[in-house]
């Protein structure tokens, strides 16, 4: 019995276990391959937090002075 035909009746007999199977290997894929790429792309670069005030004054609606 072929690999492809055992694959096809686990599927077929086990659907979620099949379907969690599927979303683990996303799971370990994903971060194996993206995290390679981005940091490639130099976009981990820091941003510049603002100053405190500006975000107190932002949150609360009241300008400061």
């Amino acid at each position: 019995m072929a690999v492809m035909e055992k694959l096809k009746i686990f599927v077929v007999q086990e659907p979620v276990v099949a379907a969690s199977c599927l979303i683990a290997g996303f799971g370990l894929f994903l971060p194996a391959v993206v995290r390679p790429i981005l940091d490639s792309m130099d976009s981990s670069k820091q941003v510049p937090q603002p100053a405190l005030r500006d975000v107190v004054s932002g949150v609360t609606g009241k300008k400061q002075g």
